[in-house]
């Protein structure tokens, strides 16, 4: 199996067993309701079924982009700091102007 692979079903895997703690975390807290949506009801395990996979999902999407930033190599060239200036003499380049009448507007 290619190693890209490997790494995308490690961090799936990882990624939804982090979402189904932070779901049993949520049942167990009561938060909106919903312990009593899952254990009350009679589709209640759809309710968490919906849970842990969309969080799965999102926690999932995290985990693998977090694992490829992470694979970025350094750069060895400096970066940052000052700048040293480059001590340039002014080139000064005539402008031909052209003479031209002056108008009305202009004669105040």
């Amino acid at each position: 199996m290619p190693q890209l692979v490997r790494l995308y079903i490690r961090n799936v895997v990882i990624g939804f067993g982090i979402a189904a703690l932070f779901s049993a975390m949520l049942v167990w807290l009561d938060a909106g309701g919903l312990r009593h949506l899952i254990f009350q009801t009679d589709l209640g395990w759809v309710a968490a079924l919906m849970l842990v996979l969309a969080n799965g999902t999102l926690f999932a999407g995290v985990q693998f982009a977090i694992a490829v930033m992470l694979m970025a190599e350094d750069d060895d060239e400096p970066r940052g700091g000052r700048r040293q200036r480059v001590a340039r003499a002014p080139v000064l380049l005539p402008i031909p102007v052209r003479d031209r009448p002056m108008t009305q507007r202009h004669r105040r």
